[in-house]
C-alpha cells in the first residue's frame, strides 16, 4: 500500500496514540473462539467472525477478536485437548501458529498477517496463552531469546496445569525466567497482539508469573489487555489483580445452563462495585447464540438459555460491569441474540455505569443498582430467578433517590414517564429488567 507523504505524520500520531492508550479503560468487549470452536478454530473462521463484527457490532463498541487455546496444535480436536500435542514453536521455545490452520503464518510470519487484516477492519486482535514454557522446549533445552539461559534452567517441572499438559510453569527466582516472558511479549507485540488471555494462572493465583507477564507487557510499550484465567479468583487478591492485570476471572468456565447462571449472582455479588478503569472482575464469556460447533463442551447447538435467561445474562453482566466476550459464532447469530448485543442503552450500562452491586435479595428476587455517568441518575436491574412470574415492588427512597423519578426501560428503549414513590415490576420466570431512574 502506498502512503502519501502528507499522511505520514498523521499515521505516526495514530500509532503513538495506540501505544500510549491505557488498556481496558472500559470493560473490554469482543469475541472469543472457545465457546464455538474449542481448540480447533481456523484462520478462515476467525476472519469470518471478524468481518461480521466489523460490519454489525463495531459501531456498538465491540472490538476484540480473540483466538483461544492450542492455536499451535496442527491436529487439534473438538471436545477437549490433545495430551502431549506436538505444538508448533520457534527455535527459542515460543509457540507459533500451526500453519495448516493459519496459512498466513507460514514462513515465520506468525500472527502478524492475520492481526494486520483484523486491524484493517478497525478491530483489535488477541490470543490465548498458557502459563509457563512448553514442555517440548524444556525437553530440547532450547535457548531463551535475548538471554544466556536455556529452557531447562528456568522451568519448574513440578508446576503443572492439572487439565492441560502443554506447559511447565516458570521459576521466577531463576536467572532467565523473566527474559523468557520478555521474549514472548516482544514476539506478540511484533505480531500486533492487543489482548492476551493468560490461562492456568489465576486459580490458584501465580503471583510471580502474573507480575512477570505484566512487566513484560509494559516493556513492549504496546497497549495490551492482560486477562487472567481461570476462576474463581479470591477477593483477598483484589489489590494484586488491580495492579497487575486488566481482567481476572471470578468463575470457572461459564456455559449455557441456568444453574451456572444462578451461581454467578453469588460470585458477582462478592466482587460488586470494585471494577474501575483498567481493572475489571470478569464473569467469563457469553455462551449465547450459535455455540458448540466444535467446542469443548456439548455439540453444535443454539444456546440452551431461553430468551428470558439470555436477557438475564446480558442484564447481569451489564449492571456488574463485567467484560463482554461473546462466545457464539457471529456469522450464524440469530436475530434475537443480535438484538441483545446491539442494544446501545444496555451496553451503556456496562461501559459507563459504575459501582454496580446488589442492594437487595429476597429468595429468587434480586435487585442491583449502578451509578449512571451523570452522577444523579441510577441504573436499576431487577431479577426474578424463580420458576413463576413475579411482581417486584421498589420504592425510590430505598435506593436513596427522590420521591419522583423518570423511569426508562432500557431493553424496550421506552420511557414509562414520571413515577412517584416507586414502581411494581412484572418480571417473567428466570427473567430480568434493566432501567434508568432519573430524579425529578
Amino acid at each position: 500500500m502506498r502512503i502519501f507523504a502528507p499522511l505520514l505524520p498523521a499515521l505516526a500520531f495514530l500509532l503513538a496514540a495506540h501505544a500510549a492508550e491505557p488498556p481496558a479503560a472500559t470493560p473490554p468487549m469482543g469475541w472469543n473462539s472457545w465457546d464455538s470452536y474449542g481448540t480447533t478454530v481456523t484462520e478462515d473462521e476467525v476472519l469470518a467472525n471478524a468481518a461480521y463484527m466489523a460490519k454489525n457490532l463495531k459501531s456498538y463498541g465491540w472490538q476484540y477478536v480473540v483466538i483461544d487455546i492450542q492455536w499451535s496444535d496442527p491436529n487439534a480436536k473438538a471436545h477437549g485437548y490433545r495430551p502431549d500435542a506436538a505444538l508448533a514453536m520457534d527455535s527459542n521455545g515460543r509457540l507459533i501458529p500451526a500453519a495448516n490452520r493459519f496459512p498466513s503464518s507460514a514462513g515465520g510470519l506468525g500472527f502478524k498477517p492475520l492481526a494486520d487484516r483484523i486491524h484493517a477492519l478497525g478491530l483489535r486482535f488477541g490470543i490465548h496463552i498458557m502459563r509457563g514454557i512448553p514442555r517440548r522446549a524444556v525437553a530440547a533445552n532450547l535457548p531463551v531469546a535475548g538471554s544466556q539461559a536455556h529452557a531447562a534452567e528456568i522451568a519448574d517441572i513440578h508446576s503443572l496445569c492439572p487439565w492441560n499438559s502443554d506447559m511447565y510453569g516458570l521459576d521466577m527466582s531463576r536467572p532467565g525466567a523473566q527474559d523468557y516472558y520478555d521474549s514472548l511479549l516482544r514476539l506478540y507485540a511484533s505480531w500486533g497482539v492487543d489482548f492476551i488471555k493468560a490461562d492456568d494462572i489465576a486459580r490458584p493465583v501465580h503471583r510471580e508469573e502474573i507480575a512477570a507477564l505484566d512487566s513484560a507487557i509494559q516493556k513492549t510499550g504496546r497497549s495490551i489487555v492482560l486477562s487472567l484465567s481461570p476462576g474463581p479468583a479470591t477477593v483477598k487478591d483484589l489489590s494484586f489483580f488491580q495492579d497487575n492485570a486488566n481482567m481476572w476471572r471470578i468463575a470457572d468456565d461459564f456455559w449455557d445452563d441456568f444453574r451456572s447462571l444462578r451461581q454467578m449472582f453469588l460470585l458477582l455479588s462478592v466482587w460488586g462495585g470494585v471494577g474501575h478503569p483498567g481493572a475489571w472482575p470478569d464473569a467469563d464469556m457469553l455462551p449465547l447464540g450459535h455455540i458448540g460447533l466444535r467446542a469443548e463442551r456439548g455439540d453444535d447447538r443454539t444456546s440452551r438459555f431461553t430468551h428470558d435467561e439470555a436477557q438475564t445474562v446480558m442484564t447481569l453482566w451489564s449492571i456488574a460491569q463485567s467484560p463482554l466476550m461473546f462466545g457464539g459464532d457471529l456469522p450464524t447469530t440469530d436475530a434475537f441474540t443480535l438484538s441483545l448485543i446491539t442494544n446501545e442503552e444496555v451496553l451503556e450500562v456496562n461501559q459507563h455505569g459504575a459501582h454496580g452491586y446488589p442492594v437487595s435479595e429476597s429468595g429468587d428476587r434480586i435487585v442491583w443498582t449502578a451509578a449512571a455517568p451523570d452522577a444523579r441518575s441510577k441504573y436499576l436491574a431487577v431479577f426474578n430467578l424463580g420458576a413463576n412470574a413475579a411482581d417486584i415492588h421498589i420504592d425510590w427512597p430505598a435506593l436513596k433517590l427522590p420521591e419522583t423519578c423518570t423511569l426508562r426501560d432500557l431493553w424496550k428503549k421506552a420511557d414509562a414517564g414520571k413515577i412517584p414513590a416507586g414502581f411494581t415490576f412484572h418480571i417473567p420466570p428466570h427473567g430480568s429488567g434493566l432501567y434508568k431512574l432519573t430524579p425529578q
